[in-house]
């Protein structure tokens, strides 16, 4: 099964040599699950031809806000109507869980609380999921017709999931630790100093393990023809 990853932002330059890039963290935490890769640099508008030019699109995190002013922005929607309105499945990670809700009609915003930095506990029913976390936009509202696969106190909606089309989540489960690190080095200056110690405390506790298995079925569940 071929992914496309859509990256939509690179790492921090001083890290990105250490850690690799985006695309390089996704097909690390899905190695081993029998998915091939082909990455398009959307943020750069590589776009795909085709919305199935891969049997599964991912859509990676960034620096960029969804309502932001970019070129990439309006041309990523569209993909994503279409993906939505072939059946080809769709997972979207931080701004990528941002962007196909903002896309299918939702709304996104920035937390009046400010940020959510490192491991945090997310409610999926029927188990409790800890996931690195870097985000202060989330989305405020779901589109109509998605429905919330887990939460916690400081994201309502913190997975997504749109029937069969699309599955999306605000953490950062691609995220290691020593990548939070390096983020809090060379872009935590705007997030308050007491905040970045809580994360260091919560080293380790992160385990993605559960939601790649969740991503992993998602992409494989058997889609009939649109």
């Amino acid at each position: 099964m071929r992914i496309g990853i859509l990256k939509t932002g690179q790492p921090p330059g001083e890290i990105r040599a250490e850690h690799g890039d985006y695309d390089d963290m996704f097909e690390r935490l899905l190695a081993g699950r029998g998915f091939d890769f082909t990455s398009y640099h959307v943020e750069a508008m590589q776009f795909p031809a085709s919305v199935h030019d891969a049997d599964g699109w991912l859509i990676t995190g960034s620096r960029h806000g969804v309502y932001e002013d970019h070129p990439f922005i309006p041309p990523l929607e569209d993909f994503i109507r279409r993906a939505v309105a072939a059946r080809v499945p769709l997972v979207g990670i931080c701004f990528g869980h941002q962007i196909i809700a903002q896309a299918l009609g939702g709304q996104v915003g920035k937390h009046p609380a400010g940020w959510a930095v490192g491991a945090q506990d997310y409610d999926f029913g029927d188990e409790t999921i800890s996931l690195n976390a870097w985000h202060q936009d989330q989305v405020v509202t779901p589109p109509e017709g998605a429905e919330v696969a887990a939460h916690n106190a400081f994201c309502a909606n913190a997975a997504l999931i749109y029937g069969d089309r699309a599955f999306t989540v605000q953490a950062h489960p691609e995220f290691r630790d020593d990548f939070i690190e390096g983020l809090m080095a060379h872009r935590g200056a705007a997030i308050p100093p007491a905040l970045l110690d809580a994360a260091r405390e919560r080293r380790g506790r992160a385990d993605p393990s559960p939601i790649t298995d969740r991503i992993e079925a998602f992409f494989r569940h058997s889609r009939p023809a649109p």
